[in-house]
């Protein structure tokens, strides 16, 4: 008859089998070129994160930690799976633990966007609310410790949980499929940072390949990361006034990992959703506020480069699907509410893919 542990350690070999199975069913995300004409020599790419099975770069995280915590032994059959999220990595996570057979609570944000807060359970997951963003931590704590389950703690483990040396990493993904363009090694990657297991995954991957490529994070103004990148005293805010999901936080979080980031560029709230919008129409598919950010830093390091006469590629992240965001990104009542005027930052945006320049923040 077989022992407990034999019994436990052939559910996680089947568990870890059923991920694996997964991605190993999973087409690598694109790599979109977005046309440039004004800007001779100078070519900008955004890597696709929104066709994942669950729709978000989160996707990718989410395999991960799950990985990691199956491996780590934290995770059996009958464990609940508790996220501290805004969202995009509890539609992800659900997705694993719903796969697995595990019960999966999200603990969210009362204003995450309804959109996602429905992907959530569709997955299966469930959501238990706060009022108090910055509460998230200790709430998802205090909900695992009360259903006997596991707080996956994206915030803490996304540096770690995925391998930066490759095994198909986003990084490795993206030289890859950059081999051959006429600029198969960036000038630039940028992203943005919630956990800030991305950008430590792109830095550290580039500097162990020996690449020239330099990590830009491009960061909401309410965040603390770029006052952090400026100041290492700088820790915490009293809060974190952001409204672009998915990145900015209140903390610096254990996988910012600042040393390997090149630049930080901070975007404000309305730039970012105008970006969005203005790129939204050019793909003709909508894009989330997150891209937004991306694509803003993406124009200021385009332009300076032109103006410095540079040729070379900027790759970027489409982070996920613009349509999570129907009720308030892409809704004039709720950007109106928020009091964020939109239209500078659509003519600045307009203006730069019209060859008209970018200005200097």
């Amino acid at each position: 008859m077989p022992t407990l542990h034999a019994t436990r350690r052939a559910w996680t070999d089947e568990a870890v089998r059923r991920i694996e199975a997964d991605f190993n069913r999973s087409a690598d995300t694109h790599l979109i070129p977005i046309e440039l004409p004004h800007y001779r020599g100078i070519e900008l790419y955004l890597k696709d994160e929104s066709s994942h099975p669950t729709g978000s770069l989160k996707h990718r995280l989410a395999r991960s930690l799950f990985l990691y915590a199956l491996c780590n032994g934290w995770i059996g059959a009958e464990t609940p799976v508790v996220e501290a999220s805004s969202g995009s990595t509890a539609v992800s996570e659900a997705y694993f633990a719903r796969m697995l057979g595990l019960r999966f609570i999200a603990v969210v944000p009362r204003e995450t966007a309804a959109e996602k807060i429905a992907a959530i359970e569709f997955q299966g997951g469930e959501c238990h609310f706060i009022d108090d963003p910055d509460t998230v931590y200790q709430e998802a704590q205090r909900l695992a410790r009360e259903v006997q389950g596991h707080y996956m703690d994206q915030f803490k483990y996304a540096e770690r949980a995925t391998d930066w040396r490759g095994n198909n990493n986003i990084a490795e993904s993206i030289f890859n499929q950059l081999e051959l363009e006429r600029h198969p090694v960036p000038r630039w990657i940028v992203c943005g940072a919630g956990t800030g297991g991305t950008s430590a995954t792109l830095g550290r991957f580039v500097r162990y390949n020996h690449y020239s490529t330099e990590i830009c994070v491009s960061d909401p103004a309410g965040s603390v990361f770029h006052r952090y990148f400026a100041d290492r005293r700088t820790t915490t805010l009293d809060r974190c006034e952001c409204c672009i999901e998915g990145i900015g936080r209140p903390r610096v979080e254990p996988s910012f990992i600042p040393d390997v980031v090149d630049r930080m560029i901070v975007v404000r709230d309305a730039d970012s959703i105008a970006a969005a919008r203005v790129l939204s129409e050019r793909l003709g598919r909508r894009c989330g506020g997150s891209t937004g950010t991306n694509l803003w830093a993406c124009a200021q390091l385009i332009a300076e480069m032109a103006g410095r006469g540079e040729s070379g590629s900027v790759v970027s992240i489409l982070c996920d699907q613009g349509d999570r965001y129907a009720s308030t990104y892409f809704n004039d009542e709720w950007v109106a509410s928020k009091h964020l005027e939109l239209s500078p930052g659509m003519r600045t945006m307009t203006d730069f893919f019209a060859g008209r320049g970018f200005p200097a923040r």
